[in-house]
């Protein structure tokens, strides 16, 4: 037992919710427990912990009541040399904690159920450099257990273990509240920079090694506690979070029962050479500091942005039989950007050649010298004029120094994750794009969840749910409509399994001028369970107050029919002749 080791070294506090480093309780605790040699790396090596207890919740069953306060104390006599149990204790029911409120003002009112919250790391080790790794996580086990467990996704890098409550994406109550079992991870490292990448274990773990083992033990300790396994396994995240769900589905085809997969970042190696691409070609027309630096912020003004997602509603909103500024109709929307490029004697409201040309390029997508695609094109859409678009390619810096997630996160990944080897002088403007492919093969080997043969993901009954942003600046709706009709050429009838739900305006993982509010894991575990598969989500969003939405699986969409227009059920779904 590892009770003695404060938790707030290893997570932080409750309300710091988990930012803090744990390298120091993660070695502690691995001098304290019991040396148990056992195979690192396969999901077996988990299963085996039921040496030191975890599938016995029978034995001690006169000892301890399952599903208690005892109980949960109980469980960090699961630790052994390969699993650290840092805390496990019982936590009230209240509010959530001060910092996750601020850290996710959406909690709103919310209130946790009395729970059992365990934190540990499994595989704790030391890696290149001297640096520690391991699996660390978080489990939280309601009083009230549903039955179902949940693996919550990450974000991101990963690097941090995310407070275990069942924040599902795109809307509804929070999975803990429900009753379902939560547990999250930090995908095997410390630290959200990419630095973790020159540890080739560390790498594994983040592209998809460390999601076996971590939902596999949570499975366990869920047996322990309750003295009975989970009835069905859902797992559900965006972003990166989204391509862990599908490489779950490709690759550990038989751990869940349903899968939310939200703006994934399935091929993520390919979306790093469009961020690179997007800031070579933005830089090129943005004004220069004194030092001749491009202001990056200021290659597409507000007043442009607001100027191009304008005349895209106005040649498409109306598509799906209605003008409410969301655009449907996907496949009828034809846009082009030279509509609005500046004639003689214009004077405003129309964009400049050089500003033209880079919407195509950034549009248009990463190509190569001879043409040929190196990612996917982006659709137009009304959300370009938002916050969430301009964060992600342009920033707000006034400076020669960009604050662009697309100029620092995704140059520091770029260079240390996705470039094998690592190229820390690496720029997007010195880039070769003609050998980016080759540059990120490496990676996008173990990485890139693009994979259609799911033969034993769909013979189990499994569940697809996928959602995606239309006006998603980092991660292509084009991209997976690309992999969704794949998808529908190599089975015919993959409806019945996996469905892919467009969600207009909406930018990534929400936000956006959209109805980005909506309930996918209900919709999956009413698939999963009852067999009801999801004919429309309704949907609702701050950005149009009162109004609801409905989804429709792709490649059918909303069209207005008839009643109030506020309303979802005034539309249809349908598919276009």
């Amino acid at each position: 037992m590892i009770d003695s080791i404060e938790p707030s070294r290893a997570f932080g506090t409750e309300e710091s919710v988990g930012t803090h480093s744990c390298g120091s309780a993660r070695v502690a605790a691995r001098h304290a427990v019991r040396r148990v040699r056992i195979s690192r790396r396969s999901v077996a090596a988990v299963v085996i912990l039921a040496v030191a207890g975890l599938s016995a919740p029978h034995a001690r069953a006169q000892a301890v009541a399952q599903g208690t306060p005892a109980a949960c104390r109980e469980l960090s006599a699961a630790a052994s040399d390969h699993l650290v149990i840092v805390s496990a204790r019982w936590m009230s029911a209240g509010p959530p904690p001060a910092g996750l409120s601020r850290m996710f003002p959406m909690l709103g009112q919310a209130r946790l159920p009395a729970h059992c919250l365990v934190r540990g790391v499994l595989d704790p080790r030391v890696g290149i450099g001297g640096v520690k790794y391991g699996l660390g996580f978080e489990l939280r086990l309601p009083v009230n257990w549903n039955g179902r467990f949940l693996f919550q996704g990450g974000g991101g890098l990963d690097g941090a273990v995310l407070p275990a409550i069942g924040l599902v994406p795109a809307g509804g109550s929070l999975a803990l509240t429900r009753g379902f079992a939560v547990i999250s991870s930090d995908g095997g490292h410390e630290g959200q920079d990419a630095s973790f990448a020159a540890d080739q274990q560390a790498r594994l773990d983040y592209a998809y090694a460390g999601l076996g083992p971590i939902a596999t033990l949570g499975q366990r300790l869920i047996r322990r506690y309750y003295g009975k396994s989970a009835r069905d396994s859902y797992f559900a995240g965006c972003s990166n979070g989204g391509r862990e769900a599908m490489m779950v589905a490709e690759r550990f085809p038989e751990l869940f029962n349903g899968i939310v997969a939200g703006d994934p970042g399935f091929n993520l190696s390919a979306a790093a050479v469009a961020e690179m691409w997007n800031v070579k070609h933005l830089s090129a027309i943005a004004p220069k500091d004194a030092r001749g630096a491009p202001i990056l912020s200021e290659a597409l003004t507000q007043g442009d942005l607001e100027l191009v997602s304008k005349a895209v509603l106005q040649v498409c909103d109306a598509q799906d039989g209605l003008r409410d500024g969301m655009i449907n109709d996907v496949a009828a929307c034809h846009f082009d950007p030279r509509q609005l490029l500046c004639k003689a004697g214009s004077s405003g409201h129309c964009l400049s050649e050089s500003k033209v040309r880079a919407l195509e390029a950034i549009f248009g997508g990463p190509k190569d010298s001879s043409g040929h695609p190196l990612y996917s094109s982006w659709p137009f859409d009304a959300g370009i004029d938002t916050p969430g678009w301009r964060i992600w390619k342009l920033g707000t810096s006034t400076t020669g120094v960009p604050n662009a997630l697309d100029a620092t996160l995704g140059v520091e990944s770029m260079r240390y994750y996705f470039m094998t080897p690592p190229d820390p002088h690496m720029t997007p403007m010195t880039l070769d794009f003609d050998r980016a492919r080759q540059a990120t093969a490496q990676t996008a080997a173990l990485n890139d969840a693009t994979g259609t043969f799911l033969s034993s993901y769909i013979a189990r009954g499994g569940k697809l749910i996928i959602y995606q942003g239309m006006s998603d600046p980092v991660f292509s709706a084009d991209a997976i409509i690309g992999w969704y009709r794949e998808l529908m050429g190599q089975y015919r009838q993959p409806q019945q399994w996996a469905r892919l739900f467009l969600v207009p305006g909406m930018n990534h993982c929400g936000g956006g001028p959209a109805t980005d509010q909506f309930d996918a894991l209900t919709a999956v575990v009413r698939w999963t369970e009852e067999g009801n598969a999801p004919g429309r989500i309704t949907a609702h969003g701050t950005a149009f107050p009162g109004v609801t939405r409905p989804l429709c699986p792709y490649p059918k969409y909303a069209r207005y029919r008839s009643g109030n227009p506020a309303t979802e059920h005034s539309f249809v779904c349908v598919s276009r002749p």
